[in-house]
């Protein structure tokens, strides 16, 4: 689904159009608890992780799923990434590719398990999938982003997330992508809904090399994930001089035309245009070398304790 998110979402203070919606959501709250009574769970004999969120997005999932990939692999299980198809994702299938051949893309996500267990892989890890009913998980990792965390905390449409709080209870582990919070209150509130949940802190770091070849050029930004502004104070947080920024929704479809629009402007400022990796895997195809994207890694704090936290599980 793509759409643009609104920014009432994000607003810590009731507003007038998160009530105005609210009636909606119950019957989204409603809808969701149908789904999950009807459908019928299977049990599978091979561990399963699922990495998920209950904010509608831009949480960071797919990088944390590659990294818990390859922490796996250096203590010698053999682990398998599992990826609903959605065409309209494409840009994420192509970033774990690059990183690992370890992965089963599947148009229902039993098959794609059952799969795993065929080719004799020996742990699952379910990028996304948390709202996904259908199968039982060892463990379910929730990711936030603290730039977001839970928005005004209302479900969709009046507020960002797929789920009420109380789903919390099902995850063992959160991760929060920044370094370290200086107000106690999210992880309290996290805490509330699940006494026993083990929070970590996860940062994106950069590519050094791009990073440093770009730090006294002028930057034109642009981006379509889950939440842009996110992408833009990273490059600032790492001090490029981001001169201007243009926002498109998640997974956005671009056309040739538009991009050709940016790289002009760019060119007649003399900015350098610089994109996601996400973003970039969407506009290749279009062969425009003038487009630079950023690599970026995730890099996972206490990440031995975070391990010796999944190990129990699988």
């Amino acid at each position: 689904m793509i759409i643009n998110k609104p920014i009432f979402w994000d607003k810590k203070k009731l507003t007038l159009l998160s009530i105005i919606f609210y009636p909606f959501s119950l019957i989204f709250l409603l809808l969701g608890c149908l789904k999950k009574a009807v459908v019928k769970k299977s049990k599978f004999d091979i561990p399963i992780i699922c990495v998920g969120n209950i904010y509608i997005g831009g949480t960071g999932k797919t990088p944390l799923v590659i990294e818990i990939l390859k922490i796996l692999k250096k203590i010698g299980k053999k682990p398998v990434i599992l990826k609903k198809y959605n065409r309209s994702h494409t840009d994420e299938i192509n970033l774990i590719k690059k990183s690992t051949k370890d992965i089963i893309i599947t148009g229902e996500r039993t098959n794609g398990i059952n799969e795993a267990i065929d080719k004799k892989f020996n742990v699952v890890i379910s990028d996304d999938g948390l709202q996904d009913y259908s199968f039982f998980k060892d463990l379910n990792i929730v990711c936030f982003n603290n730039n977001q965390q839970i928005g005004n905390g209302f479900t969709i449409p009046s507020g960002p997330l797929r789920e009420p709080l109380s789903a919390l209870k099902n995850c063992k582990i959160a991760i929060i992508n920044i370094e370290k919070l200086k107000d106690k209150y999210f992880e309290k509130k996290i805490k509330n809904y699940s006494k026993n949940i083990s929070i970590f802190y996860s940062k994106y770091m950069p590519d050094q090399r791009v990073l440093k070849r770009l730090k006294k050029k002028n930057i034109f930004a642009f981006a379509g994930i889950g939440n842009t502004k996110n992408f833009f104070t990273l490059l600032k947080n790492y001090n490029l001089n981001v001169k201007q920024t243009v926002s498109f929704p998640d997974h956005y479809n671009y056309t040739k035309k538009e991009l050709q629009k940016m790289m002009t402007l760019a060119k007649k400022n003399n900015y350098i245009i610089l994109t996601t990796e996400k973003d970039y895997n969407r506009i290749k195809k279009f062969n425009l070398k003038k487009i630079e994207y950023m690599p970026v890694s995730l890099k996972i704090f206490n990440q031995l304790k975070l391990l010796k936290k999944i190990k129990r599980f699988i």
